[in-house]
Parts: structure tokens; sequence; C-alpha cells
């Protein structure tokens, strides 16, 4: 009784000590958050921690047209990212998950030899595709476009997503689809209706790396997208930085980091 006792009281003591160790780790970026917040609001932002004066200037490109001659309105950017982060994430779940029901389910010839493709696709790096890529795009007159980016983005991504989609499709027993296919539904009827309700999961998880990572692209916007209309907020927090300018202006930018 007394060995059950010890055991059961190191047992709930482990989730205490897992939160603490968390808690320490999370700390340094708490901070980093609450510094930002701080020098947001604070006239002189990095005079000290806690803000001297408090003012709402460095948050003035929330309501000015352009907080510098030829920037682009923050509106306008908010919306470009939201628009190409949503068409990425769109359209590399949904190409993923067709394709990867196809090389979990069917069986043809170049099955093999197309997964094995995939996986030698995503080996190379992006940088070093991206003068190639700079030139296909001048040619097929998607240069400068964000239509251009998002159709690049897709495609250096999606060997990776449609591997992932193929796990999840693997991991359905075959008798769920065969049943469905022999009550007379067809492909994509049991596609949609039946496998991909069971692999929600995997499709939620996907859809948040996609726009994550079409949130926070950068290097294909700085290369591609030569105008600011075109800009996203990665590119245009970037631009507070300066772009060869002596002054920054880093409570804008702690602001803009926030926003």
């Amino acid at each position: 009784m007394r060995l059950d006792h010890e055991h059961s009281a190191q047992t709930s003591s482990l989730p205490r000590l897992m939160l603490c160790g968390l808690a320490l780790l999370s700390l340094p970026i708490v901070l980093m958050y609450l510094w930002l917040v701080l020098a947001s609001f604070n006239h002189d932002s990095l005079a000290s921690f806690w803000p001297t004066r408090w003012t709402l200037q460095h948050w003035r490109f929330l309501w000015l047209p352009s907080v510098k001659p030829g920037y682009p309105n923050i509106w306008q950017v908010t919306a470009n990212s939201v628009l190409f982060s949503l068409a990425v994430m769109l359209l590399e779940v949904s190409i993923a998950s067709l394709a990867g029901y196809v090389l979990s389910r069917w069986q043809f010839r170049s099955r093999l030899l197309l997964l094995q493709g995939t996986l030698l696709l995503h080996a190379f790096p992006a940088i070093a595709l991206i003068i190639a890529i700079f030139f296909v795009l001048r040619a097929l007159h998607l240069l400068n476009t964000l239509a251009g980016v998002l159709l690049v983005k897709v495609a250096l991504e999606l060997p990776f997503a449609l591997w992932v989609m193929k796990g999840f499709f693997d991991a359905i027993p075959w008798h769920v689809e065969m049943a469905a296919l022999v009550d007379g539904a067809g492909r994509l009827t049991t596609w949609y209706r039946i496998l991909l309700p069971q692999i929600r999961p995997g499709i939620t998880a996907l859809s948040l790396f996609a726009f994550l990572s079409g949130w926070g692209e950068y290097v294909f916007l700085v290369t591609f997208i030569l105008d600011k209309s075109g800009w996203t907020l990665s590119r245009y927090v970037a631009g507070m930085l300066g772009e060869g300018e002596v002054f920054v202006d880093y409570g804008l930018l702690t602001a803009a980091g926030l926003f």
C-alpha cells in the first residue's frame, strides 16, 4: 500500500513539474512579447523597458494612408496576406488530398516512380531554384504578381503535403472504402463523403501548416514581387528596417510587428 501511495504521488506530481518546466521555457518568449507591447507605446522605444512617456504615435499606420512615401496602406497589405495565405492553404490541401488518395489506393505502373520523384523534388532547397523560377515566371508573365508566387509556393510544398495525406489515407482500413464501393458509391463520392471525414485531423494540421507557411513567406515575395502594391505583412515589416535609410523607427517597427 505504501509503495502504491508513493507511486501515485510521484505520478500526480509529474504533470506539475512538466508545467513548471514549460513555464520556465516560455518565460523568455513572454518577456519578448511584453517588451514589444510596451515599446510600441513608449515615446522613446529603446530608452527603457517601462515607458517613460506613453504615446499612440507608433500605431499611426492604422489610420494614416501611408507611413512612408510610396508605402502601401496597412489594410491593403493585410488583405494581401490573408488572401495569399488562404489561397496557399486551399490549393495545397485540395491537391494533396486528391493526389494522396490516388497514390495510397490506386495501383498503376509509375506509382513508385512518382512517389520517389516527389521525394527527389523535396530534396532540393527552394533557394537553389530561385533563379530558374525567376525566368520561368517572367516567361509566363507571372513575375511581379501574387498569383505567380502562389503557384511557386504551392508547387514546392506539395511533395511534403502529398506524403502527409498519403500517410493518413494508408491508415484507413480497406474494408471501409470497399463497403462504400459495393453500395454503389463512386470513387470521388467515396473520397469526399467517406474518407475525408476520417482524416479530418490530418487535413486540419496540414491546413494550419500551409496557412502559416503562406503567412510567413518572405524570400519569394522579396524576389518576385517588385511592386509595393503586392506586398504582404512580412515584406511590409521588413521594409520598416529602412531599406538603405540611416534612421530606423523602432517604435513603428515594434507596433507593425505586433500587428
